[in-house]
């Protein structure tokens, strides 16, 4: 039998997309309605729980709720409608980043990635329409988990598959994917936060479902464009151990995890303690309309996409004039502008407790740019480190740990969310800054051993 084409040694001559393989498009395409699935929901799912869901009347139809806020409840101690809606969005957004490790480790060793991602795609359209039926709330939450889990770490690792190791364009790779997911998030809160918000709620979710639909419909047909699927291990095989690099590297990759956790705290609150605090604090009157809060979400995705141009572009031009930058040195810079956001709203919050008046939405934008600067240099630099870092036959597995930083980030904003109810807001915020001050006293501590280490190849 031949042996299976090994992704590393494509050819790797297609320019066609900006410069980029044509697959990369695709991809980005896949990815960006796949987002504006899973941001539609989330653009609702702590307005819907607060307002709706977890209502008397309501949550004592849930399948399960009791005994899973009988858990929550011996976790956390008692929860306040607003602690616990906090709880579950934070819980189901960082799940939602843990998920992928399970995923990749089914598709690098028994599915394969196309089976893995087209398997995800129909069990997140399944959650989606499963959202509308209250009582099977929790059904749609695992549902959506569990497809997120198969979906997200293997679409982003056939981004990696595209390039070779030594391939300088992965890094823009990953930061054009990426706008593609900012795209999603302008769109998204506008479309489903507005049908959920003024039609009702399970229009909002339908039109995630949907969205959802058309990712799938985009990923099957351009799946051509895509490398081959790389031989998988199979039972009875005898697995090639990981050089003494190898370990090293990805004991240092798991290190990194909760350190860049630390700086993305403030921006998992974007959907949680920010559109909570936003809600009672913007004027959102403007001009004799008022504005609906999950377009907060939509402002923010259109910096955030305006945040990837920006940093493409000025790291292009600085690398033009001055030479390389390594990704380290990008996660330290992006780890400064997570510092500087959350001082933003704690400004506006001290504002709002001198005057006892809402204060002005243009904190949203600054709020957003500073934030979103710092994400586009922390989320896909770190995805296209980590790439070029992982272990061949483990690329799959090694981006769902990639996401692992996400699921602390949001487990931490999750449970901190719930003290916006008792601590003052300028408090509150600025405690989010000081988490990532930690992220950057250790990246620059030892940036020079990790880039120095996870830069070096076997042989």
């Amino acid at each position: 039998m031949a042996e299976a084409t090994l992704e590393s040694d494509l050819p790797r001559g297609d320019t066609d997309f900006f410069g980029h393989p044509r697959g990369l498009a695709w991809l980005s395409m896949t990815e960006l309605w796949e987002r504006f699935s899973y941001y539609g929901m989330q653009a609702l799912l702590v307005l819907y729980m607060t307002h709706r869901l977890l209502t008397p009347g309501h949550m004592e139809h849930i399948i399960g709720f009791a005994a899973f806020r009988h858990i929550l409840e011996g976790a956390y101690g008692p929860l306040s409608t607003l602690a616990l809606s906090s709880s579950i969005f934070g819980l189901y957004t960082g799940c939602v980043w843990l998920t992928p490790i399970l995923g990749g480790m089914v598709a690098d060793r028994w599915t394969g990635k196309t089976v893995a991602i087209t398997a995800g795609a129909v069990m997140m359209c399944a959650g989606h329409l499963l959202m509308a039926v209250e009582p099977a709330f929790l059904i749609a939450l695992v549902c959506l988990l569990l497809g997120i889990g198969l979906f997200k770490g293997n679409l982003a690792s056939q981004v990696g598959s595209l390039y070779a190791p030594d391939d300088p364009r992965a890094a823009s790779a990953f930061q054009i994917y990426n706008f593609g997911i900012q795209i999603g998030c302008i769109i998204t809160p506008i479309v489903c936060g507005t049908l959920g918000e003024v039609l009702g709620w399970h229009w909002g979710f339908g039109a995630a479902g949907v969205g959802m639909i058309f990712g799938l419909c985009i990923y099957l047909r351009g799946r051509r464009w895509l490398p081959p699927e790389p031989p998988r291990i199979r039972s009875g095989t005898v697995k090639s151990p990981l050089s003494q690099l190898d370990l090293k590297k990805v004991a240092v990759m798991v290190a990194l995890v909760p350190v860049l956790a630390l700086a993305q705290v403030g921006a998992m609150q974007i959907g949680n303690a920010y559109v909570v605090w936003g809600e009672a604090h913007f004027q959102l009157h403007l001009v004799g309309f008022e504005v609906p809060v999950t377009w907060l979400q939509s402002m923010d995705g259109i910096t955030a996409a305006l945040t990837v141009l920006i940093s493409l572009a000025f790291w292009r031009g600085w690398e033009r004039r001055r030479g390389a930058v390594n990704e380290v040195t990008k996660l330290i810079v992006g780890t400064g502008f997570m510092i500087a956001a959350p001082v933003v709203l704690a400004v506006a919050s001290l504002e709002a407790s001198v005057t006892h008046q809402r204060v002005s939405l243009l904190y949203a934008p600054l709020f957003g740019l500073l934030v979103n600067t710092g994400w586009a240099n922390i989320s896909p630099v770190s995805m296209a480190l980590f790439s070029r870092s992982s272990p061949r036959g483990l690329a799959s597995t090694i981006m769902g740990v990639v996401y692992l930083q996400v699921f602390l980030a949001g487990m931490i904003s999750g449970r901190l969310g719930g003290l916006l109810e008792v601590m003052p807001a300028p408090s509150f915020w600025l405690m989010h800054s000081g988490l990532a001050v930690v992220t950057l006293g250790i990246l620059m501590g030892f940036r020079h051993r990790i880039s120095g280490l996870l830069a070096r190849r076997d042989g």
